[in-house]
């Protein structure tokens, strides 16, 4: 991550989208270091991330254009495998969430959607459900440069045609 330069972007886990505003050089028992002063764009919140502690992190670069389509195919194609023990599968999910990679969201997202035809999800889980679209939509929009709006249009309708077999609950 010591390639970063002012004006890129990255990925803050669980975060979203970033901009490096800023890279200063901090220094620790003698030690020099980058610090990448990173704006979230979502909440236009300012970070400071040590280079050293970046990859550690999990800050990454956006995805490449390329990898979209494998990110769609994940999603339209296979099933899901659900613990349906509620602690379990919200710590499994916490835990995919904060690695920031796109296809751990995408099987966050794909696992919950998934959940919600058969069942209710919980208030925790629906916020979860939206917080993975919101990372995945706004990721790819950037990569490719679509509106986010039809990014989303596309995940969900990919997402339904995954699952159009299923029965979905009559409580809706």
């Amino acid at each position: 991550m010591n390639s970063l330069k002012i004006g890129d972007r990255v990925i803050y886990p669980n975060q979203g989208i970033g901009v490096v505003e800023d890279i200063q050089v901090g220094s620790y028992n003698g030690e020099k270091f980058n610090v990448f002063h990173v704006r979230i764009l979502t909440n236009n919140t300012l970070v400071l991330i040590p280079s050293s502690a970046a990859e550690e992190m999990g800050i990454r670069r956006p995805i490449a254009e390329g990898s979209i389509k494998k990110v769609f195919h994940f999603m339209r194609n296979g099933s899901v495998d659900i613990t349906m023990n509620w602690k379990g599968r919200y710590k499994e999910h916490i835990n995919l969430m904060k690695t920031g990679t796109l296809l751990d969201m995408a099987l966050v997202l794909k696992s919950l959607f998934y959940l919600s035809l058969i069942k209710p999800l919980s208030f925790r889980e629906k916020k979860m459900m939206e917080r993975a679209k919101e990372l995945i939509v706004t990721e790819i929009s950037e990569a490719s440069c679509d509106s986010c709006t039809r990014v989303e249009h596309r995940l969900i309708d990919t997402l339904s045609r995954c699952f159009k077999n299923v029965k979905p609950r009559l409580d809706i």
